[in-house]
């Protein structure tokens, strides 16, 4: 069976099944959730932009955002036969991609987008199970939806396979 490629914009989320293969690109401190089921092949990616709706105005998407669009994936993902109680994670990106004195935390976006996806995965029971996150690096990722291999291309430091 030929895998089909499902392209994953800024702050949109997919699901698949099977052979399928989620790609988002461009990853600089937005983060890439990746979680799957093994035991019914079923996996799903949300581009996550931000970490909290509630700390900003715009709530035109709730993928866009770390508290809402992981509690979307997973509610897709039950859909389409997946278990909450057996999914597991994988996290891409939150890197720092510009770097300014004096900084404030506000301006940490890819570290905050990091700790709140980490908070909400910790709170829903899923298992983080391997991450490459952090730096000041971009990465596009390809997520096989049966197996959960993610592979993650960077800019300038290799390619990772988690």
């Amino acid at each position: 069976m030929k895998k089909r490629i499902k392209q994953v914009g800024m702050a949109q989320y997919a699901v698949g099944w099977g052979d399928d293969v989620l790609r988002t690109l461009g990853l600089g401190s937005c983060v890439g959730v990746c979680l799957y089921d093994l035991q019914v092949n079923v996996g799903g990616l949300v581009h996550i932009m931000l970490p909290e709706m509630a700390l900003y105005q715009d709530k035109s998407t709730e993928a866009k955002y770390a508290d809402t669009g992981i509690k979307l994936l997973v509610g897709e993902m039950e859909r389409l036969g997946a278990r909450q109680e057996r999914l597991l994670s994988k996290l891409a990106g939150g890197a720092q991609m510009f770097s300014f004195p004096g900084q404030s935390e506000v301006m940490r976006i890819g570290e905050r987008n990091v700790l709140a996806s980490r908070r909400v995965l910790q709170e829903l029971g899923i298992p983080i199970v391997a991450e490459h996150t952090g730096g000041n690096f971009g990465r596009t990722i390809e997520f096989a939806c049966t197996g959960g291999e993610l592979e993650v291309r960077t800019i300038g430091h290799g390619t990772f396979v988690i």
